[in-house]
């Protein structure tokens, strides 16, 4: 069997092989979402921008107990609650190097309304922390500055290890509420890398062992969660964000899919059931969880199929010479987007998920387009990775209307395309720093942030 290289974006290596091991030092803990008690007069208003998006100001917040700790998780919880807003485009920011121009507050209710309104800020959140022991209480308050009062009242309590859930917590709700928006402040990526500089041994050559990580959605908090000395490629997570499905080379250098409960340490389950001569590649869950679509081999050529969870019910969706690979799910689930070389070099097809009827080619004006990502609903579009001159670029496709963007402009080689869950942002790989790293961009091409900056970082998936 020949698969084109490319359909897997890493090169099909030989692998070292290893039992898989999770320990309690490398399974992470999903940490809990910091608590709002119930309000007993909890505000709802929404603030309206004078001329568009309302212009927000988000000083340090105040540190209601003396310890250090506080006073570092109040200039914490500023910072990221910024970014996150700034990162989502729903506020015209007042860039916090202005804050100082305004008295800091000693209490929520001490708010300079006259001095913020001078910045041209129309809100505010205003912000109180407290560190008792092990545990942090956050406070805030959301005003409106032309009619000077509170328009969100709220205060959570949780764990004192990360601020930064507090702080992304809080942004989400704040979008929800103020613009009607599911922000992606406590969403999370994960993604393969070569960073920790390992080699498999082999007969042939050393190859580089690439384990998998997850981080933040804005790149903090990366941490390893696969460690079998491997090449461990293309993770997934579940819709339910409790599982990661990934092809591994771990078990006899054999290709495998593999589905492990990260926040559980649990030994990873096997649901296509490869063998020696079966290779399964390419997981991509339904947008319900309850199927996995995937690449394999066991009819002979590589082509796509769909199983339950748990590995039942498996049924072939293609059937073609030429190779098939890279599933993706419609966000309705009755549609699979694939890339083929049937025609020539690779292109973008979509078949109905049941299997019947003929697979339809969207990609007609690119030489070469390769691993596919539908977009969450409401955006009826794909995005994928096009030849374009010496490399790649991230191009979008509408299905409605069946024209094609450029996200991306011709720097470095820029593939893999992951939507967030929301629709509005796209993580990508790309060498225009050099080596593999992540990138996110607004879908409209706008917003670029690296993610990573440690060795090589490859296919990027966005949890929900």
């Amino acid at each position: 069997m020949m698969v084109h290289p490319r359909f897997l974006l890493t090169g099909v290596a030989v692998a070292l092989a290893s039992s898989l091991v999770l320990t309690a030092a490398t399974t992470p803990q999903q940490p809990p979402a910091p608590q709002a008690p119930q309000q007993p007069s909890e505000i709802q208003l929404v603030i309206k921008g004078g001329t568009g998006a309302p212009k927000l100001a988000v000083p340090d917040f105040i540190p209601l107990s003396t310890d250090p700790d506080a006073r570092e998780a109040a200039q914490t919880l500023g910072e990221v609650l910024w970014a996150d807003f700034a990162f989502e485009r729903e506020f015209n920011m007042i860039p916090r190097t202005e804050n100082r121009n305004v008295p800091p507050a000693t209490s929520l209710e001490a708010v300079a309304f006259d001095r913020w309104k001078e910045l041209g800020a129309e809100a505010v959140i205003m912000g109180a922390v407290r560190k008792d022991g092990d545990k942090m209480t956050v406070q805030i308050r959301l005003y409106d500055i032309n009619q000077q009062k509170a328009v969100l009242s709220k205060e959570y309590s949780g764990a004192a290890t990360n601020p930064r859930v507090f702080a992304h917590t809080i942004a989400d709700e704040v979008h929800k509420q103020q613009r009607n928006l599911n922000g992606v402040a406590r969403s999370k990526l994960t993604f393969a890398s070569d960073r920790d500089g390992e080699k498999i041994k082999g007969p042939i050559e050393e190859r580089s062992i690439k384990e998998i990580y997850i981080s933040d959605y804005d790149g903090a908090n990366q941490r390893r969660i696969t460690v079998n000395r491997s090449l461990n490629i293309t993770p997934v997570w579940s819709p339910d964000g409790k599982a990661i499905a990934y092809t591994s080379y771990r078990r006899r250098n054999t290709p495998d899919i593999f589905v492990s409960y990260i926040y559980e340490g649990r030994p990873p389950e096997t649901p296509a059931k490869g063998t020696d001569y079966i290779h399964n590649f390419l997981p991509a869950w339904s947008p319900d969880g309850t199927r996995i679509a995937f690449m394999s081999n066991r009819d002979g050529n590589p082509e796509i199929y769909v199983m339950n969870r748990d590995g039942s019910n498996v049924r072939r969706l293609t059937n073609h010479p030429g190779n098939d690979a890279t599933p993706t799910w419609s966000p309705a689930g009755n549609q699979v987007a694939f890339t083929s070389d049937r025609t020539g070099t690779p292109q973008i097809y979509v078949v109905d998920a049941d299997g019947l009827g003929q697979p339809r080619r969207i990609t007609t004006t690119e030489s070469y387009a390769d691993r596919a990502t539908w977009a969450p609903a409401p955006y009826n579009e794909i995005a994928y990775a096009a030849k374009s001159g010496p490399g790649f670029d991230i191009h979008v496709y509408d299905l409605a209307s069946g024209q094609t963007r450029q996200v991306t402009n011709g720097e470095g080689t820029n593939e893999s395309p992951a939507y967030a869950v929301n629709g509005r942002h796209i993580a990508f790989t790309s060498t225009r720093s050099g080596k593999v790293q992540i990138y996110t961009i607004g879908r409209d091409g706008v917003g670029l942030t690296q993610i990573t900056k440690a060795g090589n970082n490859y296919h990027p998936n966005w949890s929900h």
